[in-house]
């Protein structure tokens, strides 16, 4: 076929129609989020809620949400730098702190609705399968679904880290084990004890080991807040361990106390009628002064 000139008429401008605006700055996948939010129309108004996972350079975001025509509803948030309070001061972006971030989000969520006594999740940390079940006689496991976003979905991605450390606290989401690290897609075998050494953070202590015996001055660079905070690489499972227990023992958002802030105003405030009036009645009397003084003075 020889070369076609693109044609552009003013017609096609006319028909032309703009994506949403969101797709245009690429931020979401209107394809995924058509399926996370319509809801079967058998369940009428129920909502359809989502475990939201995003990550930025220094922080990690967790929230459960779902869809209204007025835009998302925010129902409960956890976020990577709360885990300073739980003892987590470093390393607050890798698939440790993903699980440390589900596992508060799961928690405050169940503890918001009265459920964290009923669904305790997964205890203690194994990296194996696990599935929250519905209790007879209590309300139903809470349900949500994985909102990955624009992430590539691979194995041992740390979005999978989120969604298991939401599952051991107690929310039942849609999952298989094909995602975690550990998983072997050759032999289709799943090794555990690999996925609950990158949830205790134990390859990065391994990593930190290696660069200590082999290079030290990029130890030094590499890991310089955690030899500022004083982790060593033989104390890393243990702060996890700890955060771990100090999350399931209090997930609830503290407030911080509202400053009392003065409002400075850059412009003139605006007078009433009153004011208004009583200010010309003002420049009125000070005008007759003024005559009768030249007045007398004349």
């Amino acid at each position: 076929m020889g070369f076609v000139k693109v044609v552009k008429s003013k017609a096609y401008f006319k028909r032309y129609e703009v994506k949403f605006r969101r797709r245009r700055e690429g931020k979401t996948d209107f394809f995924a989020r058509k399926r996370l939010v319509v809801q079967d129309k058998n369940k009428y108004n129920t909502p359809k809620y989502r475990m939201i996972v995003r990550f930025s350079n220094r922080d990690i975001c967790c929230q459960i949400a779902y869809a209204k025509i007025e835009g998302d509803q925010i129902v409960s948030a956890a976020y990577s730098h709360e885990l300073s309070k739980y003892g987590i001061t470093v390393g607050l972006t890798n698939y440790a702190a993903a699980y440390c971030t589900g596992l508060l989000l799961a928690r405050r969520l169940l503890h918001k609705f009265g459920m964290d006594q009923v669904y305790e999740g997964q205890v203690e940390v194994t990296g194996d399968e696990f599935n929250v079940e519905n209790i007879d006689g209590q309300p139903g496991a809470f349900t949500c679904y994985l909102d990955a976003g624009l992430a590539r979905t691979t194995t041992g991605n740390k979005v999978f880290g989120a969604l298991k450390g939401a599952v051991d606290g107690g929310l039942a989401i849609p999952h298989s084990l094909k995602r975690f690290p550990g998983y072997d897609a050759e032999s289709k075998e799943f090794n555990a004890d690999l996925h609950r050494r990158h949830i205790m953070g134990m390859n990065v202590a391994d990593y930190m080991s290696y660069l200590m015996e082999e290079d030290e001055d990029a130890y030094k660079k590499q890991f310089s807040r955690f030899i500022k905070n004083g982790v060593a690489p033989d104390m890393v499972e243990e702060m996890y361990k700890k955060a771990h227990a100090a999350i399931r023992a209090n997930p609830v958002h503290e407030q911080k106390p509202k400053k009392d802030v003065k409002k400075k105003r850059w412009n003139r405030a605006k007078l009433s009628l009153a004011q208004r009036k009583d200010r010309v009645a003002q420049k009125k009397a000070s005008f007759l002064r003024a005559q009768e003084q030249e007045a007398g003075d004349g």
